[in-house]
């Protein structure tokens, strides 16, 4: 699966990292995986790291209903980090403004800046080596 995630929970921050092509089955698992996770907090915050993914395999139906999930709560932050996929940005972006919208809840952004979705999540400057993950941390492949 072209899709992992760590848990800092010093940080209370989920950090999920994808790439190459991912589907719709590739997010649904990511999703199941950090649901049953004990590390897992709803209230945490989440970077996704998607400046590897390279193609995003997903209808807007199929986005909708990864969107309806209410995996983390209404006070969680949630930045989408990509660079130069206007596929995965437009995916993002109509989530974003579903949750907004029809959802009312969840702050999700998009960037294109790895300082200002930090920033945003309210991280200030986080060392490059505490987002990508070790071969020890990859546990949760």
């Amino acid at each position: 699966m072209p899709c992992r995630y760590r848990i800092d929970t010093d940080r209370r921050l989920v950090i999920s990292t994808g790439w190459g092509r991912i589907t719709f089955a590739d997010m649904r698992a990511h999703q199941d995986k950090l649901a049953s996770d004990p590390d897992f907090n709803p209230e945490f915050n989440q970077f996704v790291d998607a400046t590897a993914v390279t193609n995003l395999d997903l209808s807007v139906d199929e986005a909708r209903k990864l969107a309806d999930r209410r995996l983390f709560s209404s006070t969680s932050r949630r930045a989408f980090l990509g660079s130069g996929l206007s596929m995965s940005a437009g995916v993002v972006r109509l989530a974003e403004a579903y949750f907004r919208i029809v959802k009312k809840r969840e702050s999700i952004s998009v960037f294109h800046d790895r300082e200002a979705a930090l920033k945003w999540l309210g991280l200030g400057q986080l060392p490059q080596q505490e987002l990508e993950m070790s071969d020890q941390e990859r546990v949760h492949d």
